[in-house]
C-alpha cells in the first residue's frame, strides 16, 4: 500500500532536490596502518592533507587543493610546504608553498573514493600513487534519542503512473540503538501514519548505512529498505532510504533530518 497518496496527488511543489554528498573525513586503506588523508571539503572545494612518508621513511608533508569537476571528481594541484620549528616563535620567511604534482580524489560511493596523486618534483621523489580509500572509523557515533523533523521523497515505476511523484511530511523520530548495533528508526508522521525501519548498523567514519532495513508500517506495508549516509549532526540527524517494493509496484527514495527535542 502507497503511504502517502494524497500527498503525492495534490502536492503543487517539487521536493528539494537532495543535497550534494560532504565527503569530509578521515580517510585510510585498511591494511596500511599509518597511512592516510584527511579531508575537509566546503562546497565544490576539497583541501586535502596526507599522511605519507619520504624516501628517508620520515613523514612528508603534501597538501591538496582541490575542485568538483562535472563528472562529480575532485581535481587540483599538489603542494610541498615548509615552516619554522614547532619549537621556535613562527618566522613568516621559513614558509615555502611549492607545487610539485596534481591529485585527484574521485569518490567511488558515499564512503569510498580512489584518490590519485602524482609527483613531479624533485625528480628523487618523482612517483605516482593510486589507493583506494574508505572514512575510517575512529569511535561510535551515537544516533539514539528523539527528533523532530521532515522528510522529502518521491515515488517511481508505480503500477498506476498516477502515483508517481514526489511527497513531503513531517514526524516524530525515536531511534534507538543498541550497543551491539541494531538500530530503529520509529517514524510518527503528522498525516497520521507511523514506520518503522530496523536492522543493523554499519559505520563508515561519521557515516552509518543499514543496508538491509526491515521497513513496516501502520497501513500494513511489510516490505524491506536500505539506510544510507546516516549523520549524526551536531542539532541532530540526517540521512537516506530506498525501499524497491513500496506497495503498488512502487519504488520509494526518501531523505530525511531534523533537530534532538
Amino acid at each position: 500500500m502507497l503511504k502517502r497518496i494524497l500527498l503525492c496527488v495534490f502536492l503543487t511543489i517539487a521536493a528539494a532536490p537532495a543535497a550534494a554528498i560532504d565527503y569530509t573525513d578521515l580517510y585510510y586503506v585498511a591494511t596500511e596502518s599509518g597511512y592516510g588523508f584527511n579531508v575537509v571539503q566546503s562546497d565544490t572545494f576539497m583541501f586535502v592533507t596526507f599522511f605519507i612518508y619520504g624516501l628517508d621513511k620520515k613523514p612528508t608533508w603534501y597538501t591538496a587543493q582541490l575542485t568538483k569537476d562535472v563528472s562529480g571528481n575532485f581535481n587540483g594541484p599538489l603542494f610541498a610546504t615548509t615552516g619554522t620549528f614547532y619549537g621556535l616563535p613562527w618566522n613568516p620567511p621559513d614558509s615555502t608553498i611549492t607545487p610539485v604534482g596534481t591529485a585527484s580524489f574521485q569518490p567511488t560511493s558515499a564512503y569510498t573514493a580512489k584518490f590519485t596523486y602524482t609527483v613531479t618534483t624533485p625528480p628523487a621523489m618523482a612517483a605516482s600513487v593510486i589507493k583506494l580509500v574508505q572514512r575510517q572509523t575512529l569511535t561510535v557515533i551515537t544516533l539514539g534519542g528523539s527528533y523532530f523533523g521532515g522528510q522529502s521523497g518521491a515515488y517511481s515505476g508505480c503500477s498506476s503512473s498516477s502515483n508517481n511523484g514526489p511527497y513531503t511530511d513531517a514526524f516524530n523520530l525515536q531511534v534507538t540503538q543498541s550497543t551491539n548495533g541494531n538500530v530503529s528508526f520509529e517514524f510518527s508522521y503528522t498525516s497520521g501514519l507511523s514506520c518503522t525501519l530496523a536492522g543493523t548498523l554499519v559505520q563508515y567514519g561519521q557515516l552509518y548505512t543499514v543496508p538491509t532495513a526491515t521497513y513496516n508500517c501502520s497501513d500494513g506495508l511489510k516490505t524491506n529498505a536500505s539506510m544510507s549516509e546516516i549523520k549524526a549532526t551536531s542539532l541532530g540527524i540526517e540521512g537516506r532510504y530506498s525501499a524497491p517494493n513500496a506497495g503498488g509496484g512502487c519504488r520509494e527514495d526518501a531523505t530525511f533530518g531534523g533537530p534532538l527535542h
